[in-house]
């Protein structure tokens, strides 16, 4: 039976098997138009999301630290922080927790995970509308990305950030990858550029991407921009304007959670 893409509805074909969390012999397809790769469906998810965070996912705090000042640069040169941001898939809060600090209005949601550091801003069922939607190393854990994204535009956005690796040409090695996460499980989905911009086209939406770091959006944004505001060392120095010019939330927050 042909395995239809879910990003543009082509042919895919085998990849390659390999192992995965160690003993489940998982077959990888790649479509021949946009690039996207994905596993067979994924029917060990349960065990693999026993922890909804990965032990071996030591980069945690990096990756937020980093996401921080280059979403508070995009949303503020965007946005200028007026109105309400999601976090999708927000694991334990960090990343809401570290946006309200800056004075950005952010909430949290993640079906998996506790949130543990972001308690009391939660997105309710009538939460939006959003400006804005991040969701940071969701992508590549999720079967159908179109859907996931278009959940995303229902609440009002249309501007959305997300984080993946990407990979060029034909798909990597599985033996010099180190973004299959074989040892976790969580990983299903991988995209190339090209996957990317047939989504933005499915979303009606203009791609920009630098790194790992990438946005679908209706809002005019240069490529050159994109990659100062999301460059690590230029995101580390610019994000200083939004924490000048936005009152931190730290202590407004404090007053509102005890009161309830």
């Amino acid at each position: 039976m042909a395995v239809i893409c879910k990003v543009c509805a082509s042919n895919m074909r085998p990849a390659f098997r390999h192992a995965v969390l160690r003993k489940y012999d998982v077959q990888y397809s790649q479509c021949q138009t946009c690039g996207f790769l994905q596993s067979e469906n994924p029917y060990w998810l349960e065990e693999a999301y026993s922890h909804a965070v990965a032990a071996a996912d030591t980069g945690l705090m990096q990756r937020n630290l980093h996401l921080l000042n280059a979403s508070s640069v995009v949303f503020w040169r965007m946005f200028r922080g007026e109105g309400k941001f999601l976090d999708a898939a927000g694991g334990y809060g960090i990343f809401t927790r570290l946006m309200r600090d800056v004075g950005f209005d952010y909430y949290w949601s993640d079906r998996y995970a506790d949130n543990l550091l972001a308690r009391g801003f939660e997105a309710g069922p009538n939460g939006g509308p959003y400006r804005a939607i991040s969701a940071f190393e969701v992508l590549e854990h999720v079967l159908d990305p179109l859907a996931f994204l278009g959940s995303l535009m229902s609440m009002g956005a249309r501007t959305l950030l997300v984080s993946t690796e990407l990979f060029l040409g034909d798909y990597p090695n599985p033996d010099q990858w180190w973004y299959y996460a074989f040892e976790t499980g969580q990983h299903i989905s991988f995209y190339r550029r090209t996957t990317l911009a047939m989504i933005g086209q499915k979303l009606g939406l203009t791609l920009q991407s630098a790194g790992n770091i990438h946005m679908w959006t209706d809002r005019p944004v240069s490529a050159l921009q994109f990659r100062l505001m999301t460059h690590p060392k230029s995101a580390a120095l610019l994000s200083w304007i939004p924490r000048l010019q936005l009152k931190s939330r730290v202590w407004s927050d404090h007053l509102e959670r005890l009161k309830s």
